[in-house]
């Protein structure tokens, strides 16, 4: 298993990350239907270009997930929904704690197996808003980390 960050993305990995994003999303994001899926799906690429560090998870060659940081927050950190529960996510989290010092991020309030994740590793929600950074009706709880 091998994190690497990514400092410039190309189209093949681009459109990898974006199949493992969509997969991850409809795996865990059960609040949102094919349409709103596949309007956000339109905007993740401009997304990936925001955050300051871009990181993947590799194993036996393959893209398992990733993760976006900006400062000291995750901005975005999705894991192929093949591959859930196989550490993965906690090995990128901990990477980023460790190596960046992140210690925030948001997370939607109806995806609980991510809240749960995120405490589970030591994250406290802090704060919570009735809407997501668009508007729309889905509340988003920002966390910290508490060692």
């Amino acid at each position: 298993m091998q994190i690497k960050e990514i400092s410039k993305l190309n189209q093949p990995t681009e459109q990898e990350l974006l199949t493992i994003w969509e997969s991850s999303v409809r795996a865990t994001h059960k609040f949102l239907n094919n349409d709103e899926i596949l309007q956000i799906r339109n905007y993740v690429p401009q997304a990936f270009k925001q955050v300051e560090h871009l990181l993947i998870i590799i194993d036996h060659e393959q893209i398992k997930g990733f993760m976006g940081i900006n400062d000291q927050k995750v901005e975005m950190l999705f894991i192929d929904a093949q591959t859930r529960s196989k550490g993965y996510g906690s090995k990128l989290l901990n990477y980023g704690i460790q190596e960046l010092n992140i210690d925030e991020l948001a997370v939607n309030e109806q995806n609980p197996q991510a809240v749960g994740f995120y405490e589970h590793l030591g994250f406290k929600v802090v704060k919570r808003s009735e809407t997501d950074d668009q508007g729309n009706p889905y509340p988003i709880l920002k966390m910290k980390l508490f060692n």
